[in-house]
């Protein structure tokens, strides 16, 4: 029965994605047409992240969960890292969506920024810079897909 369940959404996805192949601003055939990323991960964004507007893109990661949390008394200012108070899908979704486009976009500028401040780090916080690959992920596929922005070095799928 749960495999029929999730045939049937996968077919409604589907559908979704072929009734629109014309209309440029659909934001997951945009986002699926990008190599590394499926119809399901795009479908995610899409309805997870950008059904609503935002003004910038510290909206856009507050809502995701991964935008820093501030904290200060008197003279101290520290970081207290991810606030996690957003969207969990979405915040699970880039990070996976982070792993995956270090694998299948090695050469895009994000890739290359993530592999040189690893480098810098000798190889540590690399949780934590995966969590920085992703908020940076999510703001460009968000200008990708309002701005039409294309994500710099980033392949595109054969069509």
């Amino acid at each position: 029965m749960v495999i029929a369940q999730i045939k049937a959404v996968e077919a409604e996805r589907d559908a979704l994605f072929a009734s629109a192949p014309a209309d440029t601003t659909a934001p997951a055939p945009l986002l699926a047409a990008l190599k590394g990323i499926g119809p399901e991960s795009a479908a995610v964004f899409a309805a997870e992240g950008l059904y609503r507007h935002f003004d910038n893109r510290r909206q856009l990661a507050a809502y995701a969960g991964l935008a820093a949390s501030p904290w200060q008394s008197g003279s101290i200012d520290h970081e207290q890292g991810v606030s996690h108070a957003g969207n969990p899908r979405l915040r699970t979704a880039m990070l996976q969506l982070a792993w995956l486009w270090l694998q299948h976009q090695p050469t895009s500028a994000l890739s290359l920024w993530f592999k040189t401040r690893l480098q810098q780090n000798n190889g540590r916080m690399k949780k934590v810079l995966i969590v920085a690959l992703a908020r940076k992920l999510l703001v460009a596929f968000w200008k990708y897909v309002t701005a039409g922005v294309v994500i710099e070095g980033a392949v595109m799928t054969a069509a």
